[in-house]
């Protein structure tokens, strides 16, 4: 029996343990992130933004939360009932999903796969699918129109970010997330690779429906989109869903361009702080860039966004890849496979 627990359970009991050390603290931040938003939109705006439930409004996400759970769910009666519950469910669980291969430091990560960049792209690809299904599900005209919309634009976008990552993995030769943040301890991709940084981050924009790319939400035009007859805690899963997308794609950013946990300067007093807060500083960063586009920038128009993604950032990013690749074996720095 002894050897049983040690076998089987306490390896299945540490591995929930790190789930609950990754999930727990991210919807903490999920659920403060939409504090920082209304707090950040509101002094852009010279407004005043939360500030009377707890001190300086630190309470009103809990008081949001508290309030979407108590709301009557609401079910259209044309609704295909499964797929309508299921589409929420499974926009969140996706969102989750991809933290399993993101790592905090060198030694913190709860899966080290090999091919962690390509369990990544697989997961986020994924994530339309809870779109269309609720949209298709609602059986109503508007939400159907922002269904399409998010199926057409992720898939515009996800070929820009395919060819990014493209470029980093020749530069460094990996899928591993850990491998390719220690290429850049010389220095961060970022700076080599500036144009796709831009690419990649303009494109995380469009892949997680944020301003100025949220034409599947477009309030002028369909109301709210896909989840215009969601209610109650159903609508709470796809808005923590987008949120926790919108961390998962700062992290991305993080690790394949910003050197991940790497400090700035391999010096004192840098090298002094844990690699996870360095890690958290760049999220929080890359974060505050998506409130600041969505406060300062108008909403595109549809064939404007689709003219980006396809005639703009397609050629751009396969060039980019071309002229990567070409350096790389003209200067002999093409990593070699299994290094």
């Amino acid at each position: 029996m002894v050897e049983l627990w040690s076998q089987y359970f306490l390896p299945l009991l540490e591995i929930v343990g790190q789930i609950i050390l990754i999930v727990l603290p991210l919807i903490v931040c999920v659920a403060y992130l939409t504090y920082a938003e209304r707090r950040v939109m509101a002094a852009m705006q010279m407004r005043i933004g939360p500030n009377t439930v707890g001190p300086f409004g630190l309470l009103q996400p809990i008081a949001d939360a508290i309030k979407l759970l108590h709301k009557e769910p609401i079910i259209p009666a044309k609704a295909n009932l499964f797929l309508f519950l299921f589409a929420p469910i499974l926009t969140f669980s996706l969102s989750m999903l991809a933290w399993a291969v993101i790592p905090f430091n060198e030694h913190w990560v709860l899966a080290n796969i090999n091919v962690g960049v390509l369990y990544w792209f697989a997961i986020s690809s994924l994530g339309v699918y809870g779109i269309i299904i609720a949209g298709w599900a609602s059986n109503s005209r508007y939400p159907f129109l922002g269904a399409l919309r998010s199926a057409a634009q992720m898939i515009s976008y996800e070929v820009s970010i395919g060819f990014v990552i493209v470029t980093v993995l020749l530069c460094t030769g990996s899928l591993n997330l850990i491998e390719i943040v220690e290429a850049q301890k010389r220095h961060w991709f970022a700076l080599t690779l500036f144009p796709m940084f831009i690419i990649f981050f303009i494109s995380s924009l469009a892949e997680t429906n944020r301003a100025p790319f949220d034409l599947p939400e477009a309030e002028a035009e369909l109301v709210a989109g896909f989840n215009v007859e969601y209610s109650s805690i159903f609508f709470a899963l796809f808005f923590l869903g987008e949120y926790a997308n919108m961390i998962l794609m700062s992290a991305m950013a993080s690790l394949l361009f910003l050197g991940g946990w790497l400090p700035p300067f391999n010096i004192p007093p840098f090298t002094y702080i844990p690699g996870f807060i360095w890690f958290a500083v760049k999220i929080s960063f890359m974060l505050f860039l998506f409130l600041w586009i969505r406060a300062t920038l108008p909403r595109y128009r549809y064939d404007q966004l689709m003219r980006l993604g396809w005639k703009v950032f397609l050629p751009i990013s396969l060039g980019m890849v071309v002229m990567v690749s070409s350096v790389l074996v003209y200067f002999d720095k093409l990593p070699k496979s299994g290094s």
